[in-house]
């Protein structure tokens, strides 16, 4: 019986991209392959109380070490040696450089290496003096897109053909709601009847300080879900809603509640949340960059120039003023929605598993 180890250390509240990966793929592997025994390793906290329909139900395995702590390396090393495990599966940017057993490692983009700016050069350094060497001999390389595939391989020096990829997927519990349930819901969260939905964080390649220079000339109201005190740091107008976070329970309720989502991100290994909002019939606008057609399709409204205030100014009024391209937007988006899938994505990680144990076991550190 094999034993596989997914890495779930990197999940926090709120539920970022590639934690939601991890915990999506915690959920059904083990339904997928009830001969084999999964575990979850997780920090010293183990994982976090509030995760809702999100937490799995696997045994955990816990190192002393924390996420990309300094003493990482060898802590992971040590865990994952007494842990006797077949296979690990680091799902995120932590990989093992000191342990030689067998590796499988879903890379999600080259944000580190692309954008240096954003990151410190002990970060820069951990890429390509860990992450790199270690990738190149792990038995299977796994990324969520074609973009994040050709910027990794143009990064670390790895074979285009070394990365499978497989892309995000979408819960069903994502989906339209009645309008009852949406307007129960804006009276709990105290959100207007309509209004523009912008999403992302404070980093600079998210691009929603061009969102906040535009939105005093949207004919909406903006919620922002970027983070507590965001809307001040990024420079919104007086009005704007601060969502900071969202219970994940209610997260699918914010999507089927807005009226379009705006989502300016200049550089995504996937984008997760534009597939969430299309699946729950919300509209989407968003900057046509990096993976994002790739996830989108013709299924989202482009904006060419994201860097310019005006482009979304124009973007967002022609679609709250026009409800028939609002009713396109969101019929393209729920068909699109139906393309990605977690149990999908699940299927075809299990089969990369099953072809990373039959390689020969490669032995030897960096």
């Amino acid at each position: 019986m094999p034993r596989v180890l997914i890495d779930l250390r990197m999940v926090e509240l709120p539920v970022h991209g590639i934690a939601r990966y991890a915990l999506e793929l915690a959920r059904r592997l083990p339904a997928l392959e009830p001969g084999w025994e999964f575990c979850a390793l997780v920090g010293p906290e183990g994982l976090p109380d509030g995760l809702g329909p999100l937490a799995p139900a696997l045994p955990v395995v816990r190192t002393r070490g924390a996420y990309l702590s300094p003493l990482e390396q060898p802590l992971l090393a040590a865990s994952l040696a007494a842990a006797r495990v077949d296979l690990f599966h680091a799902t995120s940017f932590s990989l093992p450089g000191l342990w030689p057993g067998r590796l499988v490692a879903t890379l999600h983009d080259a944000n580190h290496l692309a954008l240096p700016q954003n990151y410190g050069a002990a970060q820069a350094a951990y890429y390509r003096f860990v992450v790199g060497p270690r990738a190149k001999r792990a038995e299977a390389l796994i990324t969520v897109s074609a973009f994040s595939r050709d910027e990794l391989s143009r990064h670390l020096g790895i074979p285009a053909p070394r990365f499978q990829v497989i892309h995000n997927g979408v819960d069903p519990r994502f989906g339209p709601r009645a309008a009852s349930e949406i307007a129960a819901y804006r009276r709990r969260a105290r959100l207007p009847d309509r209004f523009v939905l912008a999403m992302g964080n404070v980093k600079a390649h998210k691009n929603l300080r061009v969102v906040g220079e535009a939105a005093s000339r949207f004919p909406l109201p903006v919620a922002l879900l970027a983070g507590a005190g965001a809307a001040s740091t990024l420079g919104f107008p007086p009005g704007t809603i601060d969502l900071g976070s969202v219970a994940e329970d209610e997260l699918p309720l914010l999507y089927a509640a807005a009226e379009v989502l705006v989502f300016p991100s200049l550089y995504e290994g996937f984008g997760l949340p534009v597939l969430e909002a299309m699946a729950s019939g919300c509209p989407v606008i968003a900057a046509r960059a990096t993976s994002l057609p790739e996830v989108c399709g013709e299924a989202a409204l482009w904006v060419d120039k994201p860097t310019q205030a005006e482009a979304w100014r124009d973007a967002v009024q022609q679609v709250c003023r026009d409800p028939t391209l609002r009713r396109d937007l969101g019929a393209r988006g729920l068909g699109r929605a139906t393309r990605f899938s977690w149990d999908d994505c699940a299927r075809q990680t299990l089969a990369v598993y099953r072809r990373a144990l039959e390689r020969p076991r490669r032995w030897g550190l960096l």
